[in-house]
Formats: structure tokens, C-alpha cells, sequence
């Protein structure tokens, strides 16, 4: 390429981007795409190995004709700081996580990249903040933010929970500046995220332009390489709606290709779809491979079907799997998907070649790497300490990750170490058969207790906001065995949700319940809410959409469907999220003070250990 090439995709690296995002997205052409511009050759690819594309490409050559690149992806961070504790620390066995390592593994892969005159680029692929231990949400997730900048991240789609405390902060967390009402808690400032958030298909109402940046180019040796991120579009259902009244969520498949249009037509042929939406492999096998495609579904297979084939890569995420596969795209060839689990237990290594005659995509493989943070016995097991810990390995902690985090883990110490109650064994948020878990029951318990005043008769949580079972040999601040801090409290329910009370009649809670199924009032998920004690009822799978659920009783007493109940949730159930439209019916609505964690901490100190909850007040039939 010669300088004054050169210098003009630069000029095109700094202009095309906000002028993209000037341009009026419904006015935008959408075009068919071009079949015959990516044919896959033979591959030797099963969805039980690392996946591997080719193309064949007119004109396609070997050495000074390519371009090579590499992608270290990751999804749903979440802000995990620490190594997540129990099985969501393990992948297949292996303990991984925490930001230090995953900085260390990064930058490792990053090097190797480089050895290989590989361009090397690092995106993630949303939530990357929210739903996140004290040790960041404290801080409104200004460390999280500034742990990803020192890892080098460089793009990100957002995610839903992105949103979680509304647009306004998201814009902060990307901009910087010190929160509107908390400051600059750490007192050195917060510059906002080094890396662009992108979100093509989040629109402004009033204007119908991206709230973010859409899109983002990246020169690869030479070859321009298009970036297009996005959330799903089912993001309004499952974040708190008082948070996004001024934006909305536009169809992923359409807002990819109208995009992948723009960037054609400034010479981009080679795409990268950053996308919070994805799938899930399936037994058999059990465990499945961290670089498998195993009986592969999920919403993220119909996205790739539908996209332009100068889409080559989508890193996707939200179902917190880990999955490297190729599935097809428009045109019929292969797209490579992949994901990275959750919590920084996985960095996804791409290797790319770009033709640069055409500007496309030549060749793609993808594998997983583990984010490995402990200790070796000989005989290849992991070393745990006398209370059955893994022991972290200080030769795979990132010097300048560590300095950080510690800042932060001494600033909330005295709050996420402090003893607020125990439990007399691992409390789990694995679900049984009817969908209710052991902490289901004791969250629901503790948010029944915790508004008796209001009249509280029965208390419903959704599943999806509680993020961590409780264990019971978990001592993060050095508290004995059974204890519980604080701080594992937050990482069980981080969204600081208000708990509020309101009535419905019988009728209307019956409907609230069928509305955890597929097909009633609009619902397009299965979720079944966790129950108070008392409360009982059954379910039938197998009935029609309205008509599953029966036998509704209250310490024995069948439910009048004309009679009114005092019925408590937190907010985002009470303002509709998870599709909970019923709830909003609800009146006389009474609001605690504090939060629902603070519900959780008051029932864990009431007395005497809590033991798990009994997961027998939902029936299911059939």
C-alpha cells in the first residue's frame, strides 16, 4: 500500500465513524446480499473441535497478498473482579477467572498475536458492567471500567445490562465524569472507557439516531476492518423501563445489514458482528468442549442466517455458554460464532486473513482459552486450601490489574466484610424440576419479612436477579465457615432494586403466574418466580397458554380470584420487566426503604442460621 493510502484509511478510521452515526438509519437502503462473493471451500470442520473457515476468493494469494489479524474476544463480565467462587468459577474443572488473570491471559495471547505479525484487536461483546460484585457496583462500575482500559480493550457492543441504571450513565460510563449524585468516590477522577461502546441498534426517539457510536473501523495491515455492535432487541423486557423511556431497540438482523451497506460503500468488505445475543451447546457430550458446537441452538442462529455475508465473525454472548462454531449466513456460507462464557473465565482467540486485493475475508479460526488462575498438583489436579479453596496461582496475576483492583478492594472492605448473618449449608440458585430453587425460596422469604408492615401476604422474585448461589465454605473476607458478609449478599442480588408491595386481585395474580410461560400476554421467555412460604400452587406445561396454571392456595386456603392480596416484588417486576406486564395492574403501591439486598441482609441476622429454602411450594404436573 503506498503512504498516501495509507494516510487516507487513516483519515477514514477518524471521520467515517461519526459520520456514520449522523446518518439517518431508516433512510438507509437495504440491500440483498451478494451469494456469490463468499463460497466456502472444503473444510474439515465437526462442531467438536476449534472452528475453522476458508473461502475461496477470486484473485485470493499466499504471503505479501494477505493481511493477518487477530480478535481476543470475551462476553458478560460482569465485573468480576475477584475469581467467581463455586461452579461459576470452574470451566470443565478448571478454576479461572478474576481480572488479574484474565489481564494476564489477555496480554499473553496479545503477545503471541504480535509474534506472529498479526494485527491484534480486543472486543467484547456486552454486559460487561452491571449485575457486578460490590467491589465495582460500589463504585457505580467505574473500576470495572477502568480494569478493561488497562487489559486493552479496544470495542465493545453493549449489552442489556448496560442499561441497568438508564442511558444517561451508560453515556457517563463512556464519556467519563464523576457520578451526578455519589462524585468521584475514589477521589482521582473517572476519564469514562478508553474502548467505544457500540450500539447500532439502540435509537433515540426523538431523533432515530444511535445513542452510541454504531460502528467502529479498524485497519488490519493495511485492510480496513468494519466493527457493527448491538444488544438484542428484547433488551427493553429485561432491564428496569424507567432507565430507557427515551431510546429504542430496533431488529438485530435489519440494523446489522443496513449498517454493513454503509460500510461497503466506503470500501469496507470485511465485517466483525459484536452482538449481546447468542445460543447454547447441548448434551451429549457432558461436559461439553469449550471450543465445541454441539447440538448448537439459540435466538443467535436465525440472527446469522439473516446477515450479509461480509459478516466472516460474530462474537456473541448474553446466554453466558461458551460455544466456538460456523454457522451459516444469507448467502449460505459460514460465519464464524463465538463466545466466551461469562466472568472472565474464557478469552475466545481469533486468528483472521484478509485477501487485500478484495478486502475480505480469506481465511478465520477460532479456539477458547481458558483463563486458568490456579495451582497445579503433580497428578494434574488443583491445589485447595484446608477449607477446600482453589489456591491462586501468583505467577498469572497482572502486576498492573492487581494495583487497581486493590485500591478499590480496600476502599469497600469495610462494608463487604462485615458479617450480616449465616447459613448452615450451600444455598443454590439451581432450579429443580418446576423451576424453583433453594435461594429462590429464601430471597422470597426474606422480601415477605421484610414488608410485613405494608401487609405483605406473598412475595414473588424473578430467577434472573439472583446471580449467585451461597457458600457456605466461602470466606472472602477471612469469616468462618457458614458466615455471610455483605458482600456476598451483593453478589447474590447486585441490582439495588427498590422492594415495593401493591395489590391485585386473585384473578390478577393467577394471571401474573401464567404469564411466566411462552404465549401469555406477550411473554416470549419461561420464567418461573420464586415463591414465599405459604404461597403454593401448580403447573401444567403441557396446557395452552392461559390455561397452565391451578390449584393457587395461601397457607391452605385456595386464592379468591375476587378477593384482593398484598402482593410484593421488586421494582422491575412491579414496572413490568421479564414481560411481566400483569404486574403493572397492581394498586396501592408501597415502597420500603432501602433495597431488596437490604431485605436479604435483615433476614440473614434475624436469628438463627438460615438453612435452604424447602423448593416445594411450586408443583409442576406435567
Amino acid at each position: 500500500m503506498t503512504p498516501s493510502r495509507s494516510r487516507g484509511w487513516g483519515v477514514l478510521r477518524n471521520l467515517a465513524v461519526p459520520a456514520l452515526a449522523l446518518a439517518v438509519v431508516a433512510t438507509v437502503p437495504f440491500s440483498s446480499p451478494d451469494s456469490a462473493e463468499s463460497d466456502q471451500a472444503a473444510a474439515a470442520w465437526t462442531p467438536m473441535s476449534p472452528v475453522s473457515v476458508s473461502y475461496e476468493l477470486a484473485g485470493h494469494g499466499k504471503g505479501d497478498r494477505t493481511a493477518k489479524g487477530n480478535l481476543l474476544g470475551f462476553n458478560d463480565f460482569h465485573g468480576a473482579i475477584d475469581p467467581p467462587t463455586g461452579s461459576g468459577g470452574l470451566v470443565n474443572g478448571t478454576p479461572a477467572g478474576g481480572v488479574e488473570y484474565l489481564t494476564t491471559w489477555i496480554k499473553k495471547l496479545r503477545a503471541e498475536a504480535t509474534a506472529e505479525r498479526r494485527t491484534s484487536l480486543t472486543v467484547g461483546a456486552g454486559d460487561l458492567v452491571g449485575a457486578t460484585p460490590l467491589v465495582s457496583a460500589a463504585f457505580h462500575d467505574e473500576p470495572a471500567v477502568e480494569l478493561l482500559n488497562n487489559a486493552g480493550l479496544q470495542i465493545s457492543s453493549v449489552g442489556n445490562h448496560e442499561f441497568d441504571e438508564g442511558t444517561t450513565e451508560l453515556r457517563r460510563l463512556q464519556r467519563g465524569g464523576c457520578h451526578p449524585v455519589d462524585g468521584c468516590q475514589d477521589g482521582d477522577g473517572f476519564k469514562g472507557a478508553k474502548y467505544n461502546y457500540l450500539a447500532a441498534n439502540v435509537v433515540k426517539k426523538d431523533s432515530g439516531l444511535p445513542l452510541l457510536l454504531p460502528v467502529d473501523i479498524r485497519i488490519v495491515d493495511g485492510v480496513p476492518v468494519g466493527f457493527v455492535g448491538m444488544t438484542l432487541k428484547g433488551t427493553p423486557s429485561i432491564v428496569n423501563p424507567a432507565g430507557i423511556t427515551s431510546v429504542e431497540f430496533r431488529d438485530e438482523i435489519e440494523t446489522a445489514n443496513k449498517w454493513a451497506t454503509l460500510l461497503r460503500f466506503v470500501g469496507v468488505k470485511s465485517m466483525v458482528l459484536l452482538i449481546h445475543e447468542g445460543g447454547a451447546q447441548s448434551a451429549p457430550p457432558t461436559p461439553q468442549p469449550v471450543d465445541g458446537c454441539a447440538n448448537f441452538a439459540g435466538p443467535i442462529t436465525n440472527i446469522v442466517a439473516g446477515l450479509r455475508p461480509e459478516f466472516g465473525i460474530v462474537v456473541s454472548g448474553h446466554t453466558h455458554r461458551f460455544y466456538s462454531c460456523q454457522l451459516p449466513n444469507s448467502s449460505g456460507a459460514p460465519t464464524v460464532v463465538t463466545s466466551a462464557g461469562s466472568n472472565g473465565v474464557l478469552v475466545t482467540d481469533i486468528d483472521f486473513t484478509l485477501d487485500r486485493r478484495s478486502g475480505k475475508f480469506a481465511e478465520i479460526a477460532a479456539r477458547n482459552v481458558i483463563v486458568e488462575n490456579g495451582v497445579r498438583n503433580p497428578d494434574g489436579s488443583w491445589q485447595t486450601d484446608a477449607g477446600g479453596a482453589f489456591v491462586r496461582n501468583p505467577a498469572l496475576v497482572d502486576a498492573s490489574a492487581k494495583k487497581i483492583a486493590d485500591k478499590y478492594r480496600t476502599a469497600v472492605a469495610p462494608i463487604a466484610n462485615r458479617v450480616v448473618g449465616k447459613i448452615t449449608a450451600d444455598i443454590t440458585n439451581t432450579a429443580n424440576a418446576a423451576g424453583e430453587s433453594a435461594l429462590g425460596d429464601v430471597i422470597a422469604d426474606a422480601q415477605l419479612g421484610y414488608t410485613a408492615a405494608a401487609g405483605a401476604q406473598i412475595a414473588l422474585m424473578n430467577p434472573g436477579g439472583i446471580r449467585a448461589s451461597m457458600t457456605f465454605a466461602n470466606s472472602p473476607g477471612g469469616e468462618a465457615p457458614g458466615d455471610v458478609t455483605y458482600g456476598e449478599c451483593f453478589t447474590v442480588q447486585p441490582f439495588n432494586n427498590l422492594v415495593v408491595t401493591q395489590t391485585l386481585t386473585g384473578a390478577q395474580l393467577k394471571e401474573v403466574l401464567e404469564q411466566q410461560f411462552v404465549g401469555f400476554g406477550g411473554q416470549t421467555v419461561q420464567r418461573i418466580l420464586q415463591v414465599s412460604a405459604g404461597f403454593t400452587y401448580s403447573y401444567n406445561s403441557t396446557q395452552a397458554p392461559g390455561s397452565k396454571v391451578s390449584n393457587l392456595a395461601l397457607n391452605g386456603t385456595p386464592i379468591d380470584p375476587a378477593a384482593t392480596y398484598r402482593v410484593t416484588t421488586n421494582d422491575f417486576l412491579a414496572n413490568g420487566g421479564d414481560g411481566f406486564s400483569r404486574l403493572t395492574a397492581g394498586t396501592d403501591r408501597a415502597t420500603a426503604p432501602g433495597f431488596d439486598i437490604d431485605a436479604l441482609v435483615a433476614h440473614l441476622g434475624a436469628g438463627a442460621p438460615v438453612a435452604p429454602g424447602p423448593q416445594n411450594r411450586i408443583t409442576k404436573t406435567a
